[in-house]
């Protein structure tokens, strides 16, 4: 619960309700005043999220639809802060909105991890296969996918999704997920064989942290002397 929380927990957003004058027309709502009123509830969502006011940030994002019913940015932080209340129902559905406006992979991904909190496992693995479709640089997309394909017993697809994700950002903390795997399978010869990697990867983090610690920096050329005839 909290590891897939802590992923969701990546977006800040609104502390106060600020009232809104009624719906203008487009040309209108296009107006320095508008966008000055949109600029400020999201400043105020910013300052919400950090002093942890879910209601009040909720009011300001349900605010800003009212006015811009097409905002998929609203509508995926009003999913993350319903997934952080454990409202899933309600995540998944302005995930999946925010998705039908904009094909955000991080939307799809959100959604996704919902999914897997909540034991929709076949839905999570397609959700986390199309975000890494339309974004598949990002290792957290991978690292999700391997959570689910466990959840699922597929160990091999699991181990593949991890490295993917090594494969993106060479981590010892990944490498020693694929070892988890190998030994719950108790597969010896792969769980040596990744524990060689751990090793391999620990030293050189080590001889990598070395080196920008005894990196120096390079003297300054002296400055020639300049003699002028008197």
């Amino acid at each position: 619960m909290v590891a897939i929380l802590i992923m969701l927990a990546f977006s800040v957003f609104v502390a106060f309700f600020l009232p809104f004058e009624a719906k203008k027309p487009a040309e209108e709502e296009k107006s320095p005043k508008y966008k000055a009123q949109m600029k400020k509830l999201w400043q105020v969502a910013q300052t919400a999220m950090k002093e942890h006011k879910p209601s009040r940030a909720e009011k300001a994002l349900l605010t800003i639809l009212k006015f811009d019913e097409k905002n998929a940015a609203a509508y995926n932080r009003l999913g993350i802060l319903y997934a952080k209340s454990k409202k899933f129902d309600e995540a998944v559905e302005c995930f999946e909105i925010a998705q039908s406006l904009d094909n955000n992979p991080a939307s799809i991904h959100n959604a996704g991890l919902i999914y897997l909190e909540t034991g929709a496992y076949e839905k999570a693995e397609m959700a986390f296969k199309q975000a890494i479709e339309l974004e598949g640089d990002v290792p957290a997309r991978y690292m999700a996918l391997a959570k689910t394909e466990e959840k699922l017993g597929s160990t091999k697809k699991a181990i593949e999704a991890l490295e993917n994700a090594y494969e993106l950002d060479p981590s010892v903390s990944t490498l020693r997920q694929i070892l988890a795997i190998y030994e719950n399978s108790g597969d010896t010869e792969a769980m040596a064989a990744t524990t060689a990697r751990i090793e391999e990867q620990i030293a050189k983090d080590n001889l990598s942290k070395k080196k920008k610690q005894t990196r120096k920096v390079a003297p300054a050329k002296p400055t020639k002397r300049v003699i002028r005839a008197k």
